[in-house]
């Protein structure tokens, strides 16, 4: 069985490799595509009086426009006069010509009609794709009160108008590139000419056409494909599902990459800032926009530190704790037969599966499950004895306060380190918590996305418009990210 298998394999390879260097013919495309049996592929007959020229229409029904089909293609060719070319007679924006079957099959695969005038082995094509997407709505991952509203869909064409409607210049590049072995699927580079950097915009660009799988079907996989380090804890590519944002990159000089299948794109290079900030910071005034990112500063370090703090001190650093408060824990904790550090994590295991049962749950019914799951959890383990009352304040409070970090990637990265944090706290108590939160800051530092340092400007320190942890006054940001190494550096003059 295993030999037919590899037999069948084999063989498979051959037919592909004859394929991609096969002429067109009609016969050819109806095998590739087991006429009749595959019900999508329409194929119409088209004999021109006039001329005496039988033709062959060959697309797939369910995404192409078949009103285009008919005004475009098949009216034209039917009260055409004498003219021979028919190039000249199709009227639509553009019409190639092809002659290779793997030209063809990819043409129409992505929603184009091959037009074959029987006897010939040179076919045209014209794109009348028509796929099906959501209208445009609000980004459902990255909220702003104040601010565009608008985000992705799963249109890559409507993904661009909304991108062109804000930058209209015609530094604007949009560079395709195929993004899988078979070449039936691409990529969309964007970048500002006159702004990015070359070698960035090349080294973006080698990273996607050397993908050597069969399908990428989404952007998603797409950015764990080209990211510099899979295992890494901290993402190294920026996901966003809003245009304005995007825009914002751009102007910087990053690289942008979008798919035709989703509603998101990726921001290359990104650095620890980039995930830190959210679209609201520079549409707010200075001092509204600064005070987010202070709570969200503190929300960082209370979601990493609180609980891992909690377990140190309770363990081995009594002294650190006024009397009262140390023998109003004591008292609290008589009857809890665990450890401190269990107790903490039992906890915030408890936290995740309700948030994680919160995003599975239906929207209607998700906010209100976690929050009497988290309650009435939380009030049952603490009459039971199983956790002290001011476990519930830490966790909850530390769980809390990792919702600040709007990035889901970012999110999950700090999540996972606070279970580390906890896990060192309990063995070495605070001084153990400060070598991790050293080795941690080395980690960072250690690593690059697409060439650039991760905590860039910051360290190692270059000329920017000093928008890293706070940010100036709009009037005087006037140069770019110096680690973007753009050609123009200044935003104004």
């Amino acid at each position: 069985m295993s030999n037919l298998f590899k037999d069948q394999t084999k063989k498979s390879d051959q037919y592909t490799e004859v394929t991609n260097l096969q002429l067109l013919s009609i016969d050819k495309l109806k095998e590739l595509y087991s006429y009749p049996l595959n019900s999508d592929l329409k194929i119409r007959e088209l004999y021109l009086s006039k001329s005496k020229k039988r033709l062959f229409i060959f697309y797939l029904n369910p995404i192409v426009n078949t009103e285009k089909l008919r005004e475009s293609i098949i009216h034209p060719l039917l009260n055409s006069g004498e003219e021979s070319h028919l190039s000249t007679i199709i009227d639509a924006e553009e019409v190639k010509s092809i002659d290779s079957v793997a030209s063809g099959v990819n043409a129409i695969n992505n929603g184009a009609a091959l037009i074959l005038e029987e006897g010939t082995q040179i076919g045209y094509i014209v794109d009348i794709a028509k796929f099906e997407s959501r209208n445009i709505e609000k980004s459902q991952n990255e909220n702003i009160i104040k601010g565009p509203k608008e985000g992705f869909t799963e249109s890559l064409n409507m993904n661009l108008s909304l991108i062109r409607k804000i930058i209209r210049s015609e530094h604007l590049i949009t560079e395709t590139i195929p993004i899988n072995r078979l070449e039936t699927e691409s990529a969309t580079l964007l970048y500002l000419k006159n702004v990015a950097n070359e070698k960035i915009i090349e080294n973006v660009r080698n990273r996607i056409s050397h993908i050597e799988v069969d399908f990428v079907h989404n952007i998603e996989k797409l950015e764990q494909l080209i990211e510099e380090r899979p295992y890494s804890l901290f993402p190294s590519i920026l996901y966003t599902e809003r245009p304005d944002r995007v825009v914002s990159y751009l102007e910087e000089g990053h690289i942008v990459i979008l798919t035709g299948a989703s509603s998101a794109s990726l921001v290359a290079p990104a650095t620890f800032w980039s995930f830190f900030h959210t679209g609201e910071d520079h549409y707010l005034r200075f001092l509204y926009g600064n005070f987010s990112r202070l709570v969200r500063l503190l929300g960082l370090f209370i979601t990493l530190f609180m609980s891992a703090l909690y377990v140190g001190i309770t363990n081995f650093h009594h002294e650190m704790l006024p009397p009262d408060l140390l023998l109003a824990i004591a008292s609290t904790r008589e009857k809890v037969p665990f450890p401190v550090v269990v107790e903490v994590l039992i906890m915030e295991f408890s936290f995740e599966l309700i948030r994680e049962a919160g995003l599975r749950i239906p929207s209607p019914l998700g906010p209100t499950i976690g929050i009497v799951g988290a309650l009435i959890l939380g009030q049952a383990a603490v009459q039971a004895n199983i956790i002290s009352p001011i476990i519930v304040i830490v966790v909850a409070f530390s769980g809390l306060a990792s919702f600040t970090i709007s990035d889901i990637s970012m999110n999950y990265s700090l999540r996972l380190l606070r279970f580390m944090f906890i896990s060192i706290a309990g063995m070495m108590g605070i001084y153990g918590l400060g070598a991790i939160f050293v080795s941690f800051i080395c980690y960072l530092t250690s690593l690059t996305s697409f060439g650039v340092p991760f905590l860039a400007p910051l360290t190692p320190t270059y000329k920017s418009a000093q928008d890293t942890i706070f940010r100036k006054v709009i009037a005087h940001e006037v140069f770019r990210p110096g680690f973007t190494f753009p050609k123009l550096k200044r935003r104004k003059s």
